[in-house]
């Protein structure tokens, strides 16, 4: 069943964004797209000023009005922010339903979400927005009287237990919440016990996250040309070439302007970007936006708490060449690694991973340390740990003790001191 929509991207002349607003309606429309949605009319409108009551003009209202009759329009997007007066009088002046780029990312979300966290991640977001439309939602009821708390009139006293049933459920979903974050935290503790280096995957939705992640794990994590396809966190192991093994970790994507709730909600799904030894930051090298692109998914991971890391300068996998023309990808290829952090890859085709792999592997091993130890050769349990936590660079075997020269990271050190001849 399909539904009839038009995407309207209001923006003002005087607008500094970056991106161009023919770029931003694309997007819009993409995620309208992404639910299922028949996107007949779409249009870029420039706005001398926001208007309080509408947002939009009234000559803009009016020109349009006669689009929404003729197509009998059943849903219209605007691609920005809302307030609960503008989206009730917009659809009260085109007759037909309006939703804000808030309500459009939150059924996108809904719609993907699968996993017990998610689903109440989404609950919560959903909740939190709706409450915020409360004000005004029941102005068809008469104030009959004056007067505060259990004096209002009906109006006043829905609302108030509206909001009332919305803030139980809330309660309700964060307690929930508060149990599935426990699990996790259980199950990260288990993984440091392992323990082995999680490379996290970041980058704007649809830069081909996930279908990189495929490519590596030999996994089939839904991974299609839409926004948003992954919304659930998963994690794998994966061996680098020299044997390493790591966890690797598919994360939700970023997009500009993310509403404040969704970053919130979704705050629990990154935690393992704060867990991460590495972030990969995934780029979609072959879309006209990609500089502004980064600068957004920068700003939400500063915003999560790992700026230090991104004015370090992360690893970058400049991915989708295979889409840009030879010409293009020879220059990127030739020009390789700038300044040892941007790697072109394919994820499609395979092109370029073998030499990301071996940067993963640099970037890991830069602060081993390399122990010189003499393990009884009886203890096998220690010389099976060596050989799973760190990478061996000589062994030599005597009749009661194995000398090893190993390279282990530095949490690992301490858990073999006992065997240590010397640390150079």
């Amino acid at each position: 069943m399909t539904h009839n929509a038009v995407v309207l991207l209001p923006y003002l002349k005087e607008s500094t964004d970056v991106r161009s607003p023919e770029a931003r309606l694309a997007e819009a429309v993409a995620l309208t797209a992404a639910i299922d949605l028949t996107v007949f009319h779409a249009e870029a409108i420039a706005l001398r000023e926001i208007k309080a009551n509408t947002y939009l003009g009234k000559g803009t209202i009016e020109r349009l009005e006669s689009v929404m009759r003729a197509h009998e329009v059943e849903v219209v997007i605007i691609a920005c922010a809302l307030s609960p007066l503008q989206q009730r009088n917009l659809e009260k002046a085109w007759q037909t339903k309006v939703i804000d780029k808030t309500a459009l990312i939150l059924e996108i979300f809904g719609q993907r979400a699968r996993t017990r966290e998610g689903v109440l991640q989404v609950e919560l977001a959903h909740l939190t927005y709706a409450r915020s439309r409360l004000v005004r939602s029941w102005t068809h009821l008469e104030r009959q009287r004056g007067g505060s708390g259990f004096l209002g009139g009906p109006g006043e006293t829905q609302i108030e237990l509206d909001r009332r049933l919305i803030d139980d459920d809330i309660l309700k979903i964060k307690k929930e919440l508060a149990e599935v974050k426990k699990t996790r935290e259980l199950h990260r503790k288990a993984r440091r016990r392992v323990p082995y280096p999680i490379v996290a995957l970041v980058g704007y939705t649809n830069a081909g996250k996930s279908t990189l992640f495929n490519y590596l794990t030999q996994s089939d994590v839904f991974a299609k040309d839409m926004l948003f396809a992954t919304l659930d966190p998963t994690m794998r192991h994966v061996r680098l070439p020299n044997g390493t093994e790591v966890i690797l970790s598919d994360t939700v994507g970023f997009i500009s302007d993310l509403p404040t709730e969704l970053v919130m909600a979704f705050r629990a799904t990154l935690e393992e970007v704060l867990e991460a030894d590495i972030i990969v930051h995934v780029r979609d090298f072959s879309h006209p936006d990609t500089a502004a692109q980064k600068q957004d998914v920068e700003a939400v991971l500063a915003d999560l708490g790992v700026k230090d890391k991104v004015d370090a300068g992360l690893i970058e996998v400049l991915n989708k060449i295979d889409l840009l023309d030879e010409d293009e990808q020879n220059r990127i290829c030739t020009q390789k690694t700038r300044h040892d952090k941007e790697w072109p890859v394919s994820a499609k085709t395979g092109q370029g991973i073998h030499d990301f792999l071996c940067r993963i592997e640099t970037e890991l091993m830069k602060d081993y340390r390399l122990l010189d130890l003499s393990v009884p050769v009886e203890r096998g349990d220690v010389l099976a740990a060596l050989y799973r936590k760190g990478h061996i660079l000589s062994r030599k075997d005597g009749t009661k003790h194995i000398r090893m020269t190993v390279s282990l990271p530095p949490k690992e050190v301490p858990l073999f001191h006992t065997y240590e001849r010397k640390i150079k």
